[in-house]
């Protein structure tokens, strides 16, 4: 017991004001980019509200790749902490990575066997709770309609 009070005498306090000013800051700067890519697909291409979801987060997938690959986008981690991590950047960054770190290994065993091992458990639970979703909306609405 006596360690433990003496290792938080000796610990360094985390600057948590400055690390959550950061990471609201670069989150909230990443999703203004998500917006002016949307507003440019629905400008230029005719995409609805409805329909520009899915260009806007393939192109902002697609842009943290590029930026993992070069390097910049884990400095930019770096400064901001889990405001990288939380928005879909997160997740393009979490499948480029693995697939730059295992390359030496070829591309099949290497880059495809270890591309999604830390993006899978994402993908798999985002199907499954898009399921359970569907599922309680579909029951509700049988509910709805039938009273």
């Amino acid at each position: 017991m006596k360690y433990k009070d003496y290792e938080k005498t000796k610990e360094p306090k985390r600057p948590l004001i400055k690390n959550c000013s950061k990471a609201f800051l670069v989150g909230g700067f990443i999703c203004v980019i998500g917006q002016a890519i949307s507003t440019f697909y629905m400008y230029f291409f005719e995409f609805t509200e409805q329909t520009v979801g899915n260009p806007t987060v393939a192109t902002l997938i697609f842009i943290t790749m590029l930026l993992t690959g070069f390097g910049y986008y884990d400095r930019i981690a770096q400064f901001a902490g889990a405001g990288t991590a939380v928005p879909v950047t997160g997740f393009g960054n979490a499948v480029i990575s693995a697939a730059i770190e295992h390359r030496t290994e070829g591309f099949v065993q290497g880059v495809g066997g270890n591309m999604f091992k830390l993006a899978g458990s994402v993908i798999l639970f985002g199907v499954f709770s898009a399921f359970i979703i569907a599922l309680i909306k579909t029951i509700f609405s049988y509910l709805g309609g039938a009273a």
